[in-house]
């Protein structure tokens, strides 16, 4: 079974570079508002449905191709966010359950999809460890431009990193609700501890 797999070389280098200047300068980039497992980490979060999709990119344009390339057409809701590890940044061992705060009952995502936009040349530390239960299934040394898939149900961590500079990605969770689960999940809304959001919008 693949648990993961990745496309390389997934845009042009000029992209990348684009979207690593409008993640760091936009005013909803901050210390993280994930939870407890993300440490010494900044980022912020986009939560939205299908139907929503044109909205997302028309406040962040910049995350339009990442979207096109990136979004599984079985999926209707996801949890999107930019995020930034330091030296002495890491992430715990954890499942994404990020619409959890809006629906209690929800699965993990059906697939999780990672672009990484910024990696120290000399990184050390900082690989993401995917595990099913307790067997590692992977360990994944992070390279610009490569744009990854794992399976949404499997625990995975961040190393600490030990180098200086930016390791920097972009994460979105993809789920597949049904309708019921679907109607807890707002159609488009904003997550981050610098500003408050005013374009909620929930049915």
């Amino acid at each position: 079974m693949n648990y993961y797999w990745q496309q390389f070389n997934a845009f042009s280098i000029a992209y990348l570079n684009d979207l690593q200047g409008e993640i760091l300068a936009c005013p909803y980039f901050a210390v993280n508002n994930l939870n407890r497992d993300f440490v010494g980490t900044k980022g912020f979060s986009v939560v939205f449905q299908r139907s929503h999709l044109a909205e997302v990119e028309r406040q962040f344009p910049f995350f339009k191709l990442y979207l096109e390339r990136a979004l599984q057409a079985s999926c209707n809701a996801f949890y999107l966010n930019p995020l930034l590890l330091k030296e002495g940044s890491r992430v715990d061992p954890h499942i994404d359950r990020s619409l959890r705060s809006y629906c209690k009952a929800i699965e993990p995502p059906a697939i999780v999809s990672v672009l990484y936009v910024r990696v120290p040349s000399e990184l050390q530390g900082g690989e993401l460890v995917l595990r099913n239960h307790k067997q590692q299934v992977g360990q994944i040394k992070p390279q610009v431009n490569v744009l990854l898939y794992f399976q949404g149900d499997l625990t995975h961590a961040i190393n600490p990193v030990k180098t200086s500079g930016i390791r920097l990605s972009l994460v979105c969770e993809q789920y597949s609700l049904d309708d019921a689960e679907l109607r807890d999940i707002p159609e488009f809304t904003i997550e981050s501890r610098a500003v408050k959001s005013k374009s909620n919008v929930k049915r």
